[in-house]
Formats: C-alpha cells, structure tokens, sequence
C-alpha cells in the first residue's frame, strides 16, 4: 500500500512542478506525468490504483489551476489515511487467525515501512502481539534484496516481538521441525480469482505449507485486488537487475558474464491460499465470489 500513498504524493510533486497557470495546458501536462509515475511499477496494483484517483480528480476539478495544487494533496492526505484506516481493521481481523503460543512465518516486509499503518502481514502479526500473545516469528531472509533481513528484523526487535531468521531455503526444515501454525504473506496484486503476485519465493512457502498442512493467508487491502485481472497469468511480473543477484552492496561474488534470472515476483495461486485477510474481513474460497462479496460489503 505504501507505494499508493507515494504515487499519490508523487503525483502531487509532479503537478507543483508545472508552471503553466492554464487550466488545459496544466491538465495535460498533469496528466502525462501521472501515467509515466502510474507505470513506473507494473505489478503493484495499489500504484495504478491511486494515481488513477489523482488523475480522476484532475480532470473533473472545476476550478484554477492553484486550487487544483491544493485539491490533489488534499487526495494524496486522504489516501493516506485510508490506508492507516485499512491496515489497522485488516490487522483486527487477521489477529484472530493466529493463536496464543504460537508460530508464524513471513517473507518480505509488509510492516509499518511498507505501508502507511501498521502494515498488512507483519501489522497482523505485531498486532497479535500487541494483543498479549505469546508468539515467535520465523523470518524468511527474502533474497535477493533481503528485505526480511534488513526491515522485518528491525520492525520486529523495536516491538520486542520474538522472532529468528531465517534463509529462504531453510523453510521447508523449519516447517518438519517446528509446528508453525500460519504462514502470513502481503500481496503486489491479487487477481479477481484470488491469484496472488508477491515478492518472490511465496510460492514456493505457499507450496511447502499446503505440503506441511500449515494454514497460508495473504494479508492486503481490498485496494491490491485488481477486479479486472481475471487470473495469475494476466499479471506482468518484473524483472530486475541482475546486478540484484550477483552482488551485494555493490560487490560481486558471482563470476562475470553469467546469464541471471531476476523475477522481481511469482503469482501463487489461490487454490494454495487458505484466506485472503483484507479490512472487511476474511474471504475463503473460491475468492471469485467472496471478495466480491467484500467489496460490495459497506
């Protein structure tokens, strides 16, 4: 969701950077540099979806140009807010699914830095732990740019929230040893019939943990569910740099000239996924009708 939030006020720098006091002329200027900030990251819905809303209220503002300046960050703040709204009831809900004593498991950081709130996965999590349950939080490293290692870890030690880390490839091992009771990802775009794209190696957690019988949920606002992306497969998935594999901070430790594959994302299907955990609720399969169900839902 952050990335939303950062579009919109991304969109808001965009328009106070035009000089053009015409009303035509700001609009489309305005509205060039939205599409160019709405592509900059083809996977993530939440981006699409709050620009679209930025040019939106753009084109039907009846007013000047330095009124339409203030309206747009006006947007950007409650886009904002709506996020810290969401966060905090998805975190209500997905509370519930994780009992006292317990295990978890996660990969990439879907906490407080990733969203405006408390965050999806890891809000879920450290609301659980808020709530006086006793839990240990078992951290996928999240390679290749270990955003497990570098962000969940400090989200969770300033809560003082139990957890050890982890290597991606360790879950399987982690999951036969440990009675893990619930495997808690975020989501980049869930597709209408619950196809979820994530960073990756989530499918592979979501294959080990139907294997395991360990319950896999995905935790994200109902703004991540693209209802006009029928399945997995009509998702673009990034590729990256493969400077991302091959080094870090900067420093090679491969050999040169090496062919490098660098999906940014997989899709895990929703036939893997136990429940989608968003601000209305818990939707259950076949998600077709119930996150339908939840966006109808007041």
């Amino acid at each position: 969701p952050a990335i939303g939030v950062a579009g919109a006020y991304a969109c808001v720098l965009a328009a106070n950077k035009i000089e053009s006091d015409n009303t035509d002329g700001f609009l489309k200027e305005f509205l060039m540099k939205a599409d160019e900030i709405g592509a900059t990251r083809p996977t993530a819905v939440n981006l699409m979806w709050a620009v679209k809303q930025m040019k939106e209220k753009a084109v039907s503002f009846s007013g000047n140009v330095a009124d339409l300046k203030i309206a747009l960050l006006n947007l950007a703040n409650e886009i904002r807010d709506d996020d810290i709204d969401r966060c905090h009831n998805l975190a209500l809900h997905g509370a519930e699914l994780i009992p006292d004593h317990s295990n978890v498991m996660t990969i990439c950081n879907t906490g407080g830095l990733a969203t405006s709130g408390i965050g999806t996965a890891l809000g879920v999590i450290q609301y659980a732990h808020a709530q006086g349950k006793d839990l240990k939080v078992h951290v996928c490293e999240t390679r290749p740019l270990l955003q497990g290692a570098r962000l969940n870890t400090w989200e969770l030690k300033r809560t003082k929230t139990p957890f050890t880390l982890m290597t991606d490839s360790m879950a399987a091992r982690t999951m036969e040893k440990v009675e893990i009771d619930g495997v808690f990802v975020g989501a980049d775009r869930i597709a209408s019939n619950g196809d979820t794209a994530n960073k990756i190696g989530t499918y592979s957690l979501a294959v080990l943990a139907k294997h395991h019988h360990v319950p896999f949920y995905v935790a994200a606002p109902l703004s991540t569910v693209d209802y006009e992306t029928e399945s997995g497969s009509d998702i673009p998935v990034e590729e990256r740099s493969p400077d991302e594999v091959t080094r870090i901070k900067g420093v090679q430790f491969t050999i040169e000239d090496i062919d490098v594959t660098t999906p940014a994302f997989d899709v895990t299907p929703a036939e893997l996924i136990h429940g989608i955990i968003t601000e209305k609720g818990v939707a259950k399969y076949p998600y077709k009708e119930s996150l339908e169900e939840q966006r109808n839902a007041k």
